[in-house]
């Protein structure tokens, strides 16, 4: 199949909003939901204080139950008869760090609630033990679902800096399991890691291709108030990257992903008042508008370069 821009409704990426309502029918949102989970590099089993960039929710500031992520569902999506659906997303720490009874006790409870049509849950490639592939096998096979894994990057010196406590060839027997059961994953990367340019963000971007993913997130590294990372660039900051070499990196890696690769964020959401920086990044809207000016300055899309 050939793609174009008219085919990603009008985007020059194929962004995850419009694979749900082809899917679906309608407007699929994500429910981020806090599931009360911790992560095993910060209870001491693999490590301890996390991710040195994450912060103490497990960067799931805006997670919450179902019940408040429900009602916080802007209105106009909902009035005048229009119909919307959902999707679950156990997002912060680590979504499969507990017994599987625990976790078929919550999934069950959200696909249980009205309108939800499936499943998403962040993970760590190192929190997929057999028990674990097993359940994620079983709600496969009922439910719409995928899994998000956070590489970050692909190379091991920058992930043992910000205590990612996991290799990336975990990583990578992770996402072949998580394959060879046909269930789908996302791929998170970040960009402006302290020491990584931008011939270390396309490789890893070209990890996370060879891994042929349902998805990618793609993050700039938000500096944030109580995590070493913040705490470390106040006293001896570090080169951010600026707008302009964030968006021309974003476009290099969606021209050398697939078409059919889903993707779900090019862009983070940081807590105004917990932001330390860059602070291009507080203007969602402006980063996303600039990287559909940068595709159409190029006359580039997702996929033109595989």
């Amino acid at each position: 199949m050939i793609y174009n821009v008219s085919m990603f409704n009008g985007l020059h990426y194929n962004s995850i909003s419009t694979y749900l309502k082809d899917r679906f029918g309608c407007k699929v949102v994500k429910l981020s939901l806090d599931g009360g989970f911790t992560c095993p590099n910060r209870d001491g089993s693999k490590g301890t204080g996390g991710c040195t960039f994450c912060s103490c929710d497990g960067s799931g500031t805006f997670a919450g139950s179902l019940a408040q992520q429900l009602a916080s569902v802007p209105r106009k999506w909902t009035e005048d008869g229009a119909v919307v659906k959902y999707i679950a997303y156990f997002q912060n720490n680590t979504g499969t760090y507990a017994s599987p009874e625990r976790l078929r006790k919550l999934w069950d409870e959200a696909l249980a609630t009205a309108g939800v049509v499936g499943l998403a849950v962040a993970t760590r490639p190192d929190c997929l033990g057999p028990e674990i592939l097993e359940l994620l096998d079983e709600y496969n096979k009922k439910t719409f679902l995928w899994v998000e894994l956070g590489l970050q990057t692909a190379n091991d010196e920058t992930a043992e800096s910000f205590n990612r406590c996991s290799k990336t060839a975990v990583f990578r027997d992770a996402a072949y399991h998580l394959s060879s059961l046909g269930i789908k994953c996302v791929i998170h990367l970040i960009l402006g890691l302290p020491g990584e340019d931008r011939e270390q963000f396309l490789r890893s971007a070209e990890f996370a291709r060879s891994l042929s993913p349902f998805g990618i997130k793609i993050h700039m590294l938000h500096l944030m108030e109580d995590t070493v990372m913040g705490k470390g660039y106040k006293e001896s900051p570090f080169p951010l990257l600026t707008m302009e070499e964030y968006v021309s990196a974003v476009c290099d890696i969606l021209e050398m992903m697939p078409p059919e690769i889903t993707v779900h964020r090019l862009t983070g959401d940081a807590p105004q008042d917990e932001l330390i920086a860059p602070d291009w990044t507080r203007n969602k809207h402006a980063v996303l508008n600039a990287i559909q000016k940068e595709f159409k300055k190029r006359g580039t899309y997702q996929g033109c370069r595989v």
